[in-house]
This record gives C-alpha cells, structure tokens and sequence, in this order.
C-alpha cells in the first residue's frame, strides 16, 4: 500500500518553489532592464568595446615601453601611431595589388560571364540566349520597379558607413586613453567603491581583463591559421593575388560569420576570373573545408584553451550570440561567455566554506592507547 503524501512537506515544496520561481522573475527582469538600457546607450557601448579589444591587442606594446622607462602619454601615443601605421599597410597591401591588376581582373570577369553562359547554353541545362535575355529583362524590370527601396538600401548602406567611421575614431581615440591611463583605472575605482566592493569589483575587471586579451589572441591566432592554409591552397592551385587574400582572410577572421563568406567569395571570384571554373571550384573546396575545421575543430579548442571555456560552449555562444543580435553577437558572444563565466566562477570562490583544517588537540579515534 502506498504510504500517504505528506501534507506539511508538500506545502513547504510549494513555498520553496513559489520563492525561488519568484526570485528568478526578479532575475529575469533585471536582466531585461539591463539590456534595454544596453540598447539605448548602444552608441556609446559599441565604440567603447572595440576600444577596449583594440587595447588588449596593442596594450603588450605600450605596456613594453612603459617597463623601458617611457611616459605613459608617450607611449600610448607612439602606439597609437605604429598601429594606424600597420592598419594603412594591411589596406594597402590588399588594395594596391588589386588596383594594378585591375584590368587585367575585369577582363577575366567578363570572359568569365561568358564562358558561364556558353556552359549555361550546352548541356545538360540547355538554356538558350533567348531564355538569358528574358531572365534579364525581367531582372532588370523589378530592379526598375524597386527603385525606392533600391534607393532607401543604398541610404542605410551610406548611414551604416558613416556610424562606423564614427565608431572606428571614437574606438581609436579611447584605445589611446586606455593606453595612457589604463593602469590607474583599477585603483581609482577601488577608491570609489565602498567596503567589500573596493576588493571585489577590481579584481573581477582584472580577470575580465585577462579574459579579452585571451580572447583576441585567440581570435589572431585562428585568423591566422585560416590565412596560411587558404594562401597555400591558393599559391598551389597558381591563383594571382595569394597575399592580399591571405591578408585579407586574416583581417576577416576578427568578424564572424560576414568575414569568412567575404573573404572567401573574393578568393573564388579571383580563381574564377583568373583560372577558370575548375580551379575556383577547388578553391570553394579549400575554404569549405577550413572554415569547417576552423568553425568546428580549431575555434573552440583554441578559445576553450585560452578562455577555460568548454568547446561546446564556444560553439552555443556564437549560435545564441547571432541568432539574437547578428553579427556583432556572433562577434561578441564568447567574449560575454568568458565574462560571465570570470563573474560566476569570483561569486563561487566567495561562497564556498574554506577547508577545515584538523584540529591538532583532538585525538583520533583510532589513535593508539598510551601506555600507563
């Protein structure tokens, strides 16, 4: 016979549950405060975290001369310098072999329009010129039809340039004060902050500190794989600008998602133009395949290394990072991972009992008698 429910024990469960699911309402809704404010103070939010991953990238710099006796202006300052320097040098190193051969690209693009189309017109397909015409007729009438919204894109296209020109000075301008002023950031806040927090909050940015620096070190040194096995697929197969694609596969790698589908769609249309379909088939392979050891095999191992991220983690990050914010969450979603995790692992060694250490006057029980 089955024993009866308990009614007092059942109406402390309901209370328990009804605490902690109110609790959790409570949670839940400063989370929802907290990222509304995050949005409308997104303006000033974006430009400060590129600024501060730009400063985990330079700070190694600045922090050596600052070691070598240099003022911290000075040495924020000729930073700052080398590193527009060396962003001009990527851009050039990418842009001026394009514009040399920019003729010789053109004509590659149309003859390979037109090899397209004669494929197109054999077999198996079959399609005739007449069908081409139609279907670009047609095009050509909707695109005719759209020009409103055709033009209100190109409107949001030209806004979304400009705001982030104004999030690259404003990021600039704040890596340097960060550069110069960074070190007494930490001890300036512990003096603000009242009782415990004055320990509690700098150490925290501290590790959170740490955590962005793995984190862009990692994003580098994945970057950096992709660029040395897709230049050399490129440089074997004999396709024409290998450095600036690898450079700009490189650069790429700092944006999710966008950057590989960008990189990689100028490697094949090169390939295409330059040595025709076979080969920018093969290079499609080359970066199929290196995006997906990348997305699936070195991406989460570098980053769970140097984060003390788990590997799947890593991955759910980026998947609940762009399925909510796009872009900038698949960019931004390890990062906030790690941080979270540097906040909950602090809470954990602040809430756990220190271990007891054995009394030295107690006796064992199973201490020998001594001897009378």
């Amino acid at each position: 016979m089955t024993a009866p429910l308990s009614s007092a024990k059942t109406r402390d469960a309901l209370r328990i549950s009804a605490r902690v699911s109110a609790e959790l309402l409570l949670v839940l809704v400063m989370l929802a405060v907290a990222l509304w404010l995050l949005g409308r103070m997104w303006s000033v939010v974006w430009p400060l975290v590129v600024g501060l991953l730009l400063t985990t990238l330079t700070w190694p710099a600045a922090r050596f001369l600052r070691r070598r006796g240099w003022p911290p202006a000075l040495a924020a300052s000729v930073v700052t310098v080398l590193f527009l320097l060396v962003s001009a040098g990527v851009v050039a190193l990418i842009a001026v072999p394009v514009a040399s051969q920019s003729g010789q690209l053109t004509d590659g693009v149309v003859e390979g329009i037109q090899k397209m189309r004669e494929w197109a017109a054999g077999p198996p397909l079959n399609i005739g010129d007449a069908q081409i015409n139609k279907a670009f007729d047609t095009a050509v009438t909707r695109a005719q039809e759209g020009v409103g919204s055709m033009v209100g894109a190109v409107v949001t296209g030209v806004s979304t340039v400009v705001n982030g020109l104004v999030t690259a000075v404003l990021a600039l301008f704040l890596m340097f004060f960060f550069l110069k002023d960074g070190p007494r950031f930490l001890p300036w806040l512990s003096r603000q902050l009242p009782g415990r927090l004055a320990a509690d909050v700098p150490t925290v940015f501290e590790r959170g500190w740490n955590t962005l620096g793995a984190f862009v070190r990692s994003q580098a040194a994945v970057g950096l794989l992709d660029a040395v096995l897709i230049g050399l697929g490129l440089w074997i197969l004999g396709v024409p600008l290998v450095l600036p694609l690898a450079v700009l596969t490189f650069v790429s790698a700092f944006v999710p998602i966008i950057g590989a589908l960008f990189a990689g769609f100028v490697a094949v249309l090169i390939a295409l133009v330059s040595n025709g379909l076979t080969d920018a088939l093969i290079v499609l392979a080359i970066i199929v395949v290196v995006q997906q050891l990348e997305g699936n095999v070195f991406q989460p191992m570098i980053q769970s290394r140097g984060l003390g991220l788990h590997a799947a983690v890593v991955l759910l990050a980026v998947t609940l990072g762009g399925n909510l914010a796009g872009i900038v969450g698949s960019l931004l979603a390890v990062p906030v991972a790690a941080l979270i995790a540097v906040v909950w692992n602090y809470v954990r060694e602040q809430l756990t009992d220190p271990p007891q250490e054995p009394d030295s006057t107690d006796e064992p029980d199973n201490a020998a008698p001594v001897p009378s």
